[in-house]
């Protein structure tokens, strides 16, 4: 009976939050010719919930043929629900939400709700005045020679005595590898060296994952999939009765916030322990700035969450494209070669020797323009507002850019927008034999590491990472896919992955 009841009364809350919404939707709306009315087809009161059903499995391709037959690529959907959402490919109102009217798109809290129970007030999720805070924190310490020189140890570390020996292992006994998986235990490994100073030992296949690795994954999944429910609300009743997702949810964030907190205990014991000791990861860091322990958990479980699931993504889709293109493989090998002389098999990769590989530069952005790890993002409106295109923005409405649909546009890369070809980022310059000068490709173009204040602070450490991981695997190994697919899917949660994995043979290489 208390069940039927609760039920009764998180339906009638629904209602009355679902006819507000209504109203206030079509209240607002300008008489204008402003309006976009490009979109999905909507009809009164459950708006495009027929067409998202029907493409719910196929949304990013969805969205980008609406975007291609929109003149400003920019369309307007209409959840039942839940306020207006704009999603755009347009680069001149990217710049306008990112860059130009900052302070007029922030996060928003619907956004910072889907993510709160993860990562609280980490960085990547809080506005205002908290976020400012900890953006300052966080440039400073990126900006450090010494983090760059931590990173790039700990990369060897993890590359030469883990990740180059279990492939050698797989080539010895042909065994069938799944490489994103691989990857992505590298970079739980590498991440949690970085931000934590601890090592999970995720490489060493001999043992289980650690509980802390299969719980971020739960939590991740089921975050994100809060932001693409069909019904807007549908989450937070089953929130408020701790029943399906959201139970797994909550017990899945229970335990990541318990283990990070057990390793602030241990390394707070081992700062005082070692008071004069030099430190390099980033939680040593904070730790000995004085920032309380809530404040560090979050930051430090946000740095994780990005570091960890987005690099290996795009080295997954990288090596997949790699399969496929054996010619630019081969270019990719041959740069490596030339900047490191011809002992490839014992020479190390240093930061400047990564700094000069521009083709394999250029081939990761072609590969994250087809597959970007994070495939959209988006921010809510403060006031009521016009893009640069013409749409008209409530207050309250979202605001979606959308990586994945603007590497698709023919009107921003061309005819061979579906082709995979890394030339496109360099200027050849007549009579040039080294492949030319990579371009300057505008970031509101190109926002796979966002752009404006919020651009990603990570982002030149991550190609260290991707160039190091790729360039060191590639010298020594030929990789082969297995049961080659016509084109695996490309699964938008927090972060991309493939589906299925990526299962590969390796081989020495002569």
């Amino acid at each position: 009976m208390f069940i039927t009841l609760l039920l009764l009364w998180s339906l009638l809350l629904f209602l009355l939050y679902f006819l507000k919404t209504i109203r206030k939707s079509h209240t607002k709306l300008p008489k204008s010719p402003l309006i976009n009315s490009h979109g999905p087809p909507s009809y009164p009161i459950i708006g495009c919930l027929i067409s998202f059903y029907k493409n719910q499995h196929n949304l990013l391709d969805w969205y980008t043929s609406l975007l291609s037959n929109s003149p400003s690529q920019t369309i307007v959907v209409h959840r039942i629900g839940a306020r207006r959402t704009i999603v755009t490919a347009n680069p001149s109102n990217v710049e306008h939400v990112l860059k130009t009217n900052f302070t007029n798109f922030p996060k928003g809290k619907p956004l910072t709700e889907f993510l709160g129970d993860l990562l609280g007030c980490g960085i990547f999720n809080v506005d205002g005045d908290l976020w400012s805070t900890q953006r300052k924190l966080a440039s400073h310490e990126f900006s450090t020679k010494s983090l760059r020189e931590f990173v790039v140890k700990t990369l060897e570390e993890e590359v030469e005595h883990r990740l180059i020996p279990l492939l050698e292992e797989a080539a010895e006994c042909k065994s069938v590898l799944d490489l994103q998986e691989i990857l992505r235990r590298f970079a739980f490994d590498t991440v949690c060296k970085v931000s934590l100073g601890s090592d999970p030992f995720c490489l060493d296949l001999t043992r289980p994952l650690p509980p802390l690795v299969e719980a971020f994954d739960c939590a991740s999944e089921i975050s994100a999939r809060r932001a693409t429910a069909p019904l807007y609300l549908m989450w937070k009743v089953k929130r408020a009765l701790n029943i399906g997702s959201e139970n797994k949810l909550k017990e899945a964030v229970k335990l990541v916030h318990g283990s990070v907190h057990e390793i602030i205990q241990n390394k707070k014991k081992i700062l005082q322990k070692d008071e004069g000791c030099e430190s390099h990861d980033m939680l040593s860091r904070l730790l000995l700035a004085g920032h309380g322990e809530e404040v560090v958990r979050d930051m430090v479980i946000s740095f994780i969450l990005a570091g960890r699931d987005t690099t290996s993504a795009a080295m997954t889709w990288l090596f997949w494209l790699l399969s496929k293109h054996p010619s630019i493989n081969h270019q990719i090998v041959n740069e490596v070669e030339n900047v490191l002389g011809q002992n490839t098999s014992t020479e190390k990769l240093g930061f400047e020797d990564l700094q000069k590989m521009r083709f394999l530069r250029a081939c990761l952005c072609e590969s994250m323009r087809l597959y970007p790890p994070v495939p959209w993002d988006s921010k809510h409106a403060e006031v009521d507002t016009v893009l640069p295109d013409g749409t008209w923005v409530g207050k309250g409405d979202r605001v979606t850019y959308f990586p994945y649909g603007m590497g698709r546009m023919e009107e921003l890369w061309g005819k061979d927008r579906f082709e995979f070809n890394p030339n496109r980022w360099f200027d050849i310059e007549p009579g040039c034999d080294d492949g030319g000068v990579l371009k300057s490709i505008s970031p509101y173009k190109f926002p796979v590491f966002q752009a404006g204040p919020r651009v990603c602070l990570g982002k030149e450490m991550a190609f260290i990472q991707m160039k190091y991981v790729i360039a060191s695997v590639l010298r020594r190994f030929e990789i082969k896919q297995v049961c080659e697919k016509d084109h695996p899917v490309f699964v938008p949660l927090l972060t991309a992955h493939m589906a299925g994995g990526l299962k590969v043979l390796v081989r020495k290489r002569n």
